[in-house]
């Protein structure tokens, strides 16, 4: 038997689950910004089945250069939902909703260890992403760039362009 997932945007009775889900997924220090981020700018789309929410992902848009650009800030799936492709689903939804919006681009980072995330993120097309090419696309602006996406020390960029 599959199990069927449906994304939709959070709810403010999401977070209870969604703050269980990041203590289970991001170390105290990544999570307390996690956490932090959900209720900042942005959208949240979960992922859930039978009524239990599985799985969030953090979008955020911001412009570099009056250019509108989206990224995927957080991403997470309960444990016992892994696997399951619902981390895919989240990305495709959040890739589509944020190009539907009109970014020209869409960037994540990830630490460079996650090989799971990895994963999914070049299996749906993303690739890694240098300085030297953002600052082919950005120039000094590049700064604000990693500001944006609140890159992280030991996380590789993601670009989907």
């Amino acid at each position: 038997m599959t199990t069927e997932f449906a994304t939709r945007l959070m709810t403010s009775t999401d977070a209870g689950r969604l703050k269980e889900i990041v203590d289970l997924s991001f170390s105290r220090f990544l999570g307390f910004f996690a956490i932090r981020s959900l209720y900042d700018e942005g959208q949240v789309l979960v992922s859930e089945t039978q009524q239990t929410v599985v799985g969030f992902a953090k979008l955020i848009e911001f412009y570099v250069g009056g250019v509108k650009f989206g990224c995927i800030l957080w991403i997470a799936v309960h444990p016992q939902f892994r696997r399951k492709g619902v981390a895919t689903a989240l990305l495709n939804a959040g890739t589509m909703r944020l190009r539907a919006e009109g970014a020209k681009a869409v960037f994540a980072s990830v630490q460079r260890k996650n090989t799971a995330s990895l994963s999914v993120f070049y299996g749906q097309g993303f690739r890694k992403t240098g300085f030297v090419e953002l600052w082919r696309l950005f120039r000094w602006r590049s700064f604000e760039f990693y500001g944006d996406i609140w890159h992280a020390p030991g996380e590789i960029v993601l670009m989907q362009d």
